[in-house]
């Protein structure tokens, strides 16, 4: 593989699955599951009800490791506007939430429009991570009630879940990039607020490594001729921000770190900062509202 090689990677969240009730602790503890998925689902759907009217700045830094786990040669960093796109369910469909974003600078200098993205950089549009939440999504889990716990004092009800039926793996090479997507391969666990249902933190892994053979062609220029996607791991945070005129207070990202680990001769991994600031609200005819 050559040094400037790079490997992305697009674990989809929504995998196709069987319809059916997706909760996996039965017996009489099986209603007391339902009703925290019911008052989530409400919840996030809430939540982007409200979101679509907020835009942030998202400062992202990709560092690119080894496969000891050491920094491979310089970070990137990037600064976006970002914003949340909500559609409700119509005429059948599932609700789609979608994170888009649009670039302002690469490594501290204005973006020029014929910049080009990298194999590392977020895209520009990708689902929001609570879209698996949704009451019409919910089914293509298991969920599973994990008891109480706290993260940063407070208090959290813990929910575990997992892809119930995973998805075709998919991998793409273009140029120095590969792109890997495992629909319905995630793992994770869901820190919940038990006053509000509100989410504080969100945990994601994958399910097992991915093993996948490298193009003949590529083998033939000296790339191994296997890889292994050992790790895909993430934690969101979420905090409350203020909101005046008119006063509200709404729970939403502050961070989100990533680890994604190759094995193979000549391939690391990368760790990916994401923090997010300065909200500020769209009211009516375009008036901003920090």
């Amino acid at each position: 593989m050559r040094h400037a090689d790079r490997v992305a990677l697009v674990v989809a969240i929504a995998a196709a699955a069987p319809a059916g009730a997706a909760v996996a602790q039965g017996g009489a503890a099986a209603p007391a599951l339902l009703e925290v998925l019911s008052r989530v689902g409400a919840r996030v759907e809430q939540y982007y009800s409200r979101a679509q009217s907020i835009v942030c700045t998202e400062r992202v830094v990709v560092q690119p490791i080894r496969s000891d786990m050491m920094p491979e040669g310089f970070g990137r960093s990037l600064e976006y506007e970002l914003r949340v796109e909500w559609e409700p369910a119509a005429d059948g469909g599932k609700p789609e939430a979608k994170v888009r974003r649009e670039l302002r600078k690469i490594n501290g200098r204005t973006a020029r429009p014929q910049d080009e993205p990298k194999c590392l950089d977020p895209p520009a549009i990708s689902p929001e991570p609570m879209e698996f939440l949704l009451p019409s999504r919910q089914d293509e889990y298991t969920f599973t009630l994990a008891g109480a716990g706290d993260d940063r004092k407070r208090p959290a009800v813990l929910l575990d879940y997992r892809g119930r039926t995973p998805g075709k793996p998919e991998v793409t090479w273009t140029d120095d990039c590969t792109r890997v997507s495992l629909p319905g391969w995630s793992k994770g666990r869901v820190w919940l607020d038990p006053a509000t249902n509100e989410i504080l933190r969100l945990d994601e892994g994958l399910t097992r490594r991915f093993d996948y053979r490298t193009p003949y062609e590529r083998v033939r220029l000296g790339h191994a001729e296997y890889w292994t996607l050992e790790r895909a791991d993430s934690t969101i945070r979420y905090r409350s921000f203020t909101f005046h005129d008119p006063e509200e207070n709404i729970l939403l990202p502050e961070s989100i770190d990533s680890l994604t680990v190759f094995r193979g001769p000549g391939v690391g991994g990368h760790r990916t900062s994401q923090r997010f600031s300065d909200y500020r609200r769209f009211l009516t005819g375009g008036r901003i509202v920090k």
